[in-house]
Order: C-alpha cells, then structure tokens, then sequence
C-alpha cells in the first residue's frame, strides 16, 4: 500500500491515532522532531507494536529498554541477516556487509578490523585527535556566525575516518559524501535518483579498490583497508561484499559520532543548568560524553528477522517477520532510566544506554568515539565560554541517522 493511504501521524496527536493506525517510522516525525511524545505513547500502551503496513512494508516496533535487549542479544532468533535498518536491501544492488551477518562469519569478519579501535591503538590515536581538534578549533570566528555541522562535527569526523583508513587527506570529504549516499535515497535529498546514488557508490568502491591493490603490495599495518586486504577472513571478499564493510566502516565511523558532536551542543544550549555545571567541574566530561550519547543516540534503530516465532511482551512474533529495535525509544524508558526525559550531564551510570547496541553486534567503536567527543569538549572548554546556538537547527529526514544538516553557532571567549 502506499504511504499516502495511511494516515498521516502528524496530523493527529499522539493519543488521538488509533494503535493499528501508528506508523512511527514516517519520515515528518523524524525531519520535524515530533517522534518522542508517539514513542512514549508506543511504550506505555504497546511496547511490542506490529504496523501492518508502511512505506517500508510490515514490521514490529521494540520500544522498551529490557525488550530491546532481550531483541538484540538473541542472535539466534533475531536474524541481522539480510540487513540491518527498516528500508529492505535493494535486490539489484545487494550490499552485503558483517554487521549485516550473523556469527560465526560476522565474528570472523569483525575480528579482523577491531584492531584498529583496540584500547592499545587508542592510546597512540589520542595525540593526533587533540592536534586536529585543536587546529579546528583554533581556526574558527570568534563572535560571528557559522554552521557547526560543516566546520567542527563534520570536520573532526572525517579527519578521523581519513587517518583509520590511511585515506588520502585532501580528498577527505568524499569520505562524508559516501556516508551521506549510502545512507539517503532521493526522498532524502541527498541524491535525485537511485541510479545516481548506484553511480556515486561504484565510484567509492573504484576508489577504496585502489587503495586495496595499493596495501596488498604493501606488509599489513593498522589501518581499515590493510586489515581487510591481509586478513584470512576478509582477503578473498567479492567486490560487493567490500564495498559493503567500507559503507558500514564509514557509516559507523561518521554519521554517529558526527551527530553527537552536534547534539550535545544543542543539549547544553536547551539546558543551560547543565552548562554551567560543565563550566564548574571540566572533570564531569567523561560522563557528560555518555549522557549526550544516550541522548542524542545517533543511530535511532536497528532490524532484525525473527528465525522462529517468539513470545515478547505478550505479542507472537511470527518467523520472517521484520522486528525494528527503537534505541531511541529505549534509551527514554523510565523503567530502566531515571528521569529519561532529562540531559543530566553528572548522571549516575550514564554508561547504561543503548545507542552502541547489545551483544555481538555491540558497536566496536564505542571507545574511539568516546575519545573523540571527551577530547573535543576539552579543547572547548579551554578555549570558549559557551557555543551559543543562534538559529534554527536542520535535521536528516530519516528515521535511521537521527542527526543534523545544519546547526548556526556563535562563539563566545573565555
């Protein structure tokens, strides 16, 4: 069915839709930021929700805490297989990828790049970051407008994702272009049709396989492309299957800790409590990095298929049935965080939230971004009193990267 028979939800509010008449996955709740108060809704009456019909097909909604957990530590029965967002793989253009397997392929497969977000390789990363932040940093107007998006959450990002895959720096910005292709259709506006996109991404791919051909020649060392050119599991991968590990690297590695980047400075602005804390204490950064985390939770789901029936939350899930993780809902549940609907930068076990995800597929760069927002908001502290946001904020119209296009700042001096 199209979308255009189903009711649309903004134009009701949350108690007035019918439940069988919910569709949380609409793109105008996300593009709008209006999806919060139908999440609490879904928690409170229908935590395990089915849609009969969306513009992405049936699917089940998972909006508590301990029932996305329960989803997403049962590889067994909850598939990743063939894909892991709500929009089902194109059949023409499959992009296999290991984050979209299950084990023991996905062990082997992760396995072999891990190295590069390892605690050990962190700690030599960690000099490089404070440099590049503060070089950005540093060449920044003070006392007039810019977008934060472009010059800092972007920037930052895709130096980062350049040194991980020892990718050429001038031509670094491709790397976000990619993220944003691989991520937006047309009806996000990022691309005008799909063959565009189709054509962007083969381009990633002719290039990622210049620089594969480049590092087998090479001895292996640690970056992404290295790791996957000499390792046993990834070496012989069809061009497919590469090209979809380069998307998910580049994905994890950009949209998430870009948008936290974002988010966490429009938290402090709609909280200007919890930025005077931050000026008080700097010491509270860590913690506050796990809060704007949960907060902003840049990923807002996964998906799973369901192996087998399941019992959840008193509904039957029936094998081959979609079933959409919400860890965006999950992380505002009462039942499992207090006062969920609060950015409380000294919370207690700020640590305790979803967004990196549960079990095998738990995110493997949980540590490097991290490192990256702690080392941002250092350098901002030492240099500014407050980013002030000064203008309407512009987000991705998606129900999968919940983030930002567009964020005007002013900076304000110590």
């Amino acid at each position: 069915m199209s979308e255009a028979m189903q009711p649309r939800m903004i134009d009701f509010k949350p108690h007035e839709i019918p439940l069988e008449d919910f569709d949380i996955s609409q793109r105008e709740l996300w593009s709008e930021d209006l999806k919060m108060a139908y999440f609490e809704r879904l928690r409170e009456e229908a935590p395990v929700h089915y849609c009969k019909d969306s513009e992405f097909g049936p699917y089940w909604s998972v909006t508590r805490y301990a029932d996305i957990m329960e989803v997403d530590s049962n590889w067994q029965d909850f598939s990743s297989e063939p894909a892991i967002t709500i929009i089902d793989p194109e059949e023409d253009f499959p992009l296999p990828m290991f984050i979209a397997m299950d084990p023991p392929k996905h062990d082997d497969q992760r396995k072999t790049v891990q190295g590069s977000v390892a605690p050990a390789n962190l700690k030599n990363l960690e000099s490089t970051i404070r440099g590049r932040v503060q070089t950005v940093l540093d060449g920044l107007p003070v006392g007039e407008e810019f977008d934060w998006v472009d010059r800092v959450s972007i920037e930052l990002t895709t130096q980062m994702l350049a040194t991980l895959f020892d990718f050429p720096f001038e031509d670094r910005r491709k790397l976000t272009r990619w993220s944003d292709v691989a991520t937006g259709g047309p009806e996000t506006g990022v691309v005008e049709t799909e063959e565009q996109r189709h054509e962007e991404l083969m381009e990633c791919l002719a290039y990622f396989t210049r620089l594969w051909q480049e590092r087998q020649e090479q001895g292996l060392s640690n970056d992404f492309i290295s790791m996957l050119a000499h390792g046993e599991a990834t070496k012989d991968m069809s061009p497919e299957e590469y090209l979809g590990n380069l998307i998910l690297l580049i994905v994890g590695g950009n949209d998430t800790t870009r948008n936290s980047m974002t988010g966490g400075v429009l938290a402090l602005n709609e909280n200007p409590g919890e930025y005077a804390k931050l000026r008080n204490n700097p010491g509270v950064i860590p913690n506050m990095v796990s809060e704007i985390i949960r907060w902003q939770t840049p990923l807002a789901h996964m998906r799973r298929i369901a192996n087998r029936d399941y019992e959840l939350g008193g509904q039957t899930i029936k094998q081959g049935d979609k079933v959409i993780m919400w860890y965006l809902s999950g992380n505002r549940d009462e039942r499992a965080i207090e006062n969920p609907n609060e950015f409380i930068i000294d919370r207690k076990r700020a640590r305790q939230h979803l967004s990196f995800g549960f079990g095998p597929h738990r995110c493997m760069g949980n540590r490097l971004a991290e490192l990256q927002l702690r080392i941002l908001w250092e350098e901002i502290q030492k240099r500014f009193h407050m980013v002030e946001v000064v203008g309407e904020v512009e987000r991705v119209p998606s129900n999968f990267v919940h983030g930002y296009t567009k964020m005007p700042v002013v900076l304000h001096p110590l």
